[in-house]
């Protein structure tokens, strides 16, 4: 399992015995990775301790809060099961499900993703936003989801290991390895609300999601062909340009009928225009940025400090 976690230090004591009760305390082959990203609570002093009572247990501690991404990339990087199952560290996901998971997996699926059909929380400010952004991405990835937000996923190490992760692309992970021809399902899974701690998401979130599919599209359909999508950009920015300069031709021609000038045509085209242009900018940012890391194969996170882990692998 791996487990990210940031300055949940009230919750993480009960989270690891409701694991030992839900997935057996006997199981041998049990390895919990709790990835410390950045916490400035007692979180680490608690993992220490957990990973005293317990071997199976190994922690990882980041030397700053990279993001669940990094911290996701850094558990991968150190598990050593060929099944991974992810979850979060506030208590809101049932370990009981975690059987559930590998009993469809066993069907043959390479991911399993929960799905919390009776999600616990806000309906405006979580609830709807989720729902939402689960529904676009379907829509752009082609990969049906109810919900893409679950942080309880089961992952076969091949599956996994087919994907590198940059940015918030945690997210969307299961989109991600059916482009690369692996098999994907969602079941039903439980969901409570938070009872300590505070939650570490917010609505700024939502943007976040939509630049990430955008981005996402564009690296799975384009990244070998670019031109087709810069290309298509381009005809339009020309079609544009064309379409302002027949309004303003008959501005010019036909003033009576246009008396009164409106400049408003000429910069909502302009704010058009500069908006694809920040997008481009920002995909070819993109790319850059994985052809910098994949090159000199870099990590998206930096290690602090690990208990339980051989100190050859203190950093990839």
């Amino acid at each position: 399992m791996v487990i990210p976690v940031y300055e949940e230090e009230e919750n993480l004591r009960d989270l690891h015995e409701k694991i030992l009760e839900s997935v057996g305390s006997s199981n041998d082959g049990l390895e919990i990775i709790y990835v410390d990203d950045g916490s400035q609570d007692g979180s680490f002093g608690v993992l220490k301790s957990l990973a005293a009572e317990d071997n199976r247990v190994k922690v990882i501690r980041l030397r700053r809060n990279f993001g669940q991404t990094a911290a996701l990339s850094a558990g991968f990087y150190h598990a050593r099961g060929n099944i991974i199952v992810t979850m979060d560290a506030d208590l809101q996901n049932e370990p009981a499900d975690v059987p559930k998971l590998l009993a469809k997996m066993d069907e043959g699926f390479d991911v399993v993703s929960g799905w919390r059909a009776d999600r616990k929380e806000p309906f405006l400010t979580r609830r709807f936003p989720s729902k939402m952004a689960s529904v676009l991405i379907s829509k752009i990835t082609g990969l049906k989801l109810h919900d893409y937000g679950c942080p309880l996923k089961a992952y076969r190490r091949e599956a996994i290991e087919s994907v590198n992760l940059y940015g918030d692309m945690h997210r969307i992970i299961p989109a991600f390895v059916h482009w690369n021809g692996y098999s994907v399902v969602e079941v039903e899974v439980q969901h409570y609300p938070r009872m300590k701690g505070q939650s570490k998401y917010g609505m700024s979130r939502i943007f976040k999601v939509l630049l990430d599919i955008t981005a996402a599209k564009f690296l799975n359909s384009y990244s070998t062909r670019p031109i087709h999508m810069f290309g298509a950009l381009g005809f339009l920015s020309m079609g544009s340009g064309v379409v302002a300069g027949i309004i303003v031709m008959f501005q010019k021609y036909f003033s009576d009928v246009f008396a009164h000038r409106n400049p408003v045509l000429f910069l909502a085209v302009f704010l058009f225009l500069l908006g694809m242009q920040f997008i481009v900018l920002g995909l070819l940012a993109e790319l850059l940025a994985r052809t910098y890391y994949e090159s000199q194969e870099k990590q998206i996170f930096l290690v602090k400090e690990t208990v339980n882990l051989p100190a050859t692998e203190l950093q990839p």
